[in-house]
């Protein structure tokens, strides 16, 4: 019979104590793996780190982990110098953090966009593929004015910028960009910040769609809306990235962000180290997790198009595409042919009306695989499909994956609890 017994794990201090399970088929004790997390968990995005590791501890590995509060930017801890352990899984995103690491000798995984030590692996979440989304999220909102808030203190924020600076030139759109100060430099000033956000907002034509490079940015331009007046989302849309829930719904109108799949990462990062740990060369190539989708809210519930017959198709495919309706059904709301509909629907926003159905519909499908444990065949009637075998079929095509492979790749610490629509 398998010994399912688990370990005891506490804290004494800046120590970590665990008491070993035995084993009587080899009858030792099996020695566990203690593994440091230079993590800060203030944001989502780390939380959902945390929970892939968590999620890959709790299938494969007994780990004694050992957590430390740690800032963001915060100098490295003293213990580390002094720690004894197998292993460590880091965001490092400074050069004081990168020193101390490299100075343990221990296998360590970065899960930060910064490269600071090249030679050991690392795993982001995919920055241009974040973008990208948001970039095609405002054009299909129908904004030719599209602008970046950035952070340049932060390389992930440098990465999402050059690609939604690409994705807007490609689509013969106009951009705008904003860079901050950042956060970590030592002059800097919310409200010498606030200032300089306000003048570029009010500089900006309009409408205007704006990217901010992540949620706390982005809530710091709807609250500078709020505060002047400016009309959210009809003259000014945001859209951020990390989609920290409670962060979004408190911003004023809840904020659209981009959904990373962190505990992903958080889960290949903890894979990546146990190999390591058993003494297999991995690599340090980049591992790059695409995102999930964009979780829309009203920040940018709007139709930037000045052709009131395509706004209301529009309106009607994004509000019962998951209901399966048709492009006949469509046609018949809309005062002109079928031919002249899907000609200025192509035109306006840059796909034919069953292309946009279908992408609403895929778009459903990826969010309940990887937030619920619904079968097939209720996934399918949820997002508009006759039956899971068409569902199975088209997904495939259209995402690369078979369902149940995106499900496996894609499994996420929101599996069994309320989903949000419209992702």
């Amino acid at each position: 019979m398998r010994n399912c017994a688990k370990d005891l794990s506490f804290f004494t201090g800046n120590n970590i104590v665990t008491l070993k399970r035995f084993s009587p088929e080899r009858g030792h004790l099996v020695k566990n793996r203690s593994v440091a997390l230079l993590l800060e968990t203030s944001n989502a995005y780390s939380r959902g780190l945390l929970d892939g590791i968590i999620g890959f501890v709790q299938q494969h590995r007994s780990w004694s982990v050992y957590l430390p509060e740690q800032e963001r930017g915060a100098d490295p801890p003293d213990w580390l110098r002094r720690w004894k352990g197998d292993g460590i899984i880091a965001r490092i995103e400074t050069h004081e953090i990168a020193r101390a690491v490299k100075a343990t000798r221990l296998p360590v995984v970065d899960v930060s966009a910064g490269r600071f030590i090249e030679e050991i692996p690392w795993l982001e979440t995919d920055d241009q593929k974040i973008a990208s989304l948001a970039a095609d999220h405002l054009l299909q909102c129908g904004f030719r004015n599209l602008a970046y808030c950035a952070d340049p203190g932060f390389q992930w924020s440098v990465l999402r910028e050059q690609q939604f600076a690409r994705s807007v030139a490609e689509a013969g759109a106009q951009y705008f960009l904003h860079s901050s100060v950042p956060r970590t430099d030592s002059g800097y000033s919310w409200n010498r910040d606030r200032r300089s956000l306000l003048n570029w907002l009010r500089k900006l034509p309009r409408p205007v769609g704006i990217m901010a490079c992540y949620d706390i940015k982005a809530q710091q331009l709807l609250a500078i809306c709020r505060d002047e007046g400016i009309a959210v989302p009809d003259e000014v849309a945001v859209i951020g990235v990390d989609n920290d829930r409670r962060l979004c719904e408190l911003c004023d109108p809840p904020l659209s962000s981009v959904v990373p799949n962190s505990w992903k990462t958080g889960f290949e990062a903890a894979s990546l180290l146990d190999r390591m740990m058993t003494g297999e060369d991995v690599g340090n190539h980049p591992r790059l997790i695409p995102p999930l989708g964009v979780q829309t809210r009203q920040s940018t519930d709007v139709l930037a198009i000045n052709d009131t017959d395509i706004v209301a198709a529009l309106r009607l495919i994004r509000s019962k595409a998951c209901d399966g309706v048709t492009v006949q059904q469509i046609v018949k709301q809309i005062p002109m042919s079928r031919r002249v509909f899907e000609s200025r629907f192509q035109k306006l926003v840059g796909r034919t009306p069953h292309a946009e159905i279908l992408r609403l519909r895929i778009d459903r499908c990826r969010q309940l695989l990887a937030e619920t444990d619904l079968p097939l065949t209720e996934i399918a009637r949820a997002a508009g499909f006759p039956h899971a075998e068409y569902l199975s079929v088209t997904f495939k095509r259209e995402v690369g994956e078979t369902p149940r492979e995106f499900r496996n790749n894609n499994r996420s610490a929101q599996r069994n609890t309320p989903h949000e629509p419209n992702l």
